[in-house]
């Protein structure tokens, strides 16, 4: 008797769930789109989030001036050739680089954003062997021993003369290294295996130290045990700071916003503030083409780099080829072909944006 209920129960759910699905099926669908819903502009939705009234600031300032005592233990752990990876919720920007400006003054320090959508990580290498190369000079002057002997361009060497270079057995030069500080070493400019490869491999150098931060839970699945263990050779902290991703959030577009131009122009204009005065001129003159000549496919190479060089902005091509390397890294310049088959730079913003733009970096 009571299988026979089960059997009818069972069979009468299955009725019923049948039933169902034939009722909705028969329904009209919908003919909504989501591309109809009406969301807010990208611009005005920050706007707002501006205006969000912080809380607990003292406490989450207590928390992060509390970090201070251990400057002198991170230092001492940069210099036993380990590299430092903070972790924890909130942004630790200001952190890592107010231990950079406290505690590591008696070295040379560059700064990477890995929140940026691209890393020219080629430049970053240049940049780190012309600040150990100019270090090495200082410290045998100082010691009265002979110069080192001129070396070739270092933005003429591969990347892999480059790490030779950063990890040479410069022996008696053992305190000489310059430290690489690595705002969200897990972001999207270098979240790809190759960069991290890269980025390892630097961290390897004798004369290279690391400070990264991570804010993604799977970052570490970006290394494996010998990344970790013998190359970025981590020391974890867990510094929790609670503090917004102000800084880093302005590079990602928000969800159900959309993206307007006064959104591009601000991105745009942090983007070259954190650039050279020469390197800020020289977009400068594009973008004043493009807005003279808006009707033109964009400004020839040579072009840009005749009235660059009347002006003294650069000096060779191979100095405006790594400006424009920058440009195109941060997607602020992009090139197309003009009906003679010419390559052309242009900024692809519109020309009220770029109007904008170039009276805020002239500011």
């Amino acid at each position: 008797m009571e299988s026979n209920d089960v059997e009818e129960e069972e069979f009468g759910f299955s009725r019923n769930y049948f039933l169902a699905k034939e009722l909705c099926g028969s329904g009209k669908k919908s003919a909504r789109k989501l591309s109809e819903i009406g969301v807010v502009d990208e611009q005005e939705l920050r706007d707002a989030y501006t205006k969000i009234e912080s809380k607990h600031e003292k406490e989450i300032g207590d928390l992060v001036s509390s970090y201070r005592k251990s400057y002198s233990e991170w230092a001492f752990v940069l210099r036993c050739g380990f590299g430092l990876l903070m972790y924890g919720f909130g942004s630790k920007k200001a952190l890592i680089e107010d231990f950079a400006s406290t505690a590591l003054t008696d070295y040379s320090v560059i700064v990477i954003n890995g929140y940026l959508q691209s890393v020219n990580l080629k430049q970053v290498a240049v940049t780190l062997a012309e600040l150990l190369w100019d270090q090495l000079k200082i410290h045998r002057k100082s010691t009265s021993e002979s110069q080192p002997k001129s070396q070739q361009p270092f933005n003429t060497r591969s990347m892999d003369d480059l790490i030779s270079f950063l990890d040479g057995p410069h022996s008696e030069d053992d305190e000489c290294f310059v430290c690489v500080l690595v705002n969200n070493i897990d972001g999207p400019g270098l979240r790809d295996s190759e960069t991290q490869q890269y980025l390892s491999r630097l961290a390897a150098c004798s004369h290279i130290r690391m400070v990264a931060s991570i804010d993604h839970v799977n970052a570490p699945l970006l290394w494996d045990k010998k990344m970790v263990h013998t190359q970025f050779k981590w020391y974890w902290y867990h510094v929790p700071t609670y503090t917004p991703y102000k800084v880093e959030g302005t590079f990602f577009p928000l969800i159900l916003a959309h993206s307007g131009s006064a959104q591009s122009v601000k991105t745009a204009s942090i983007v070259l503030q954190s650039l050279t005065p020469n390197a800020q001129s020289v977009f400068k003159v594009l973008a004043e083409h493009q807005i003279a000549h808006s009707e033109e496919e964009g400004m020839p190479f040579n072009n840009l780099y005749t009235i660059c060089r009347e002006r003294f902005l650069v000096s060779s091509q191979i100095t405006l080829n790594a400006h424009l390397t920058e440009f195109k890294d941060h997607d602020l310049v992009k090139t197309r072909r003009n009906a003679d088959g010419e390559d052309c730079l242009y900024v692809p913003l519109t020309s009220e944006a770029l109007q904008k733009l170039v009276q805020e970096i002239t500011q």
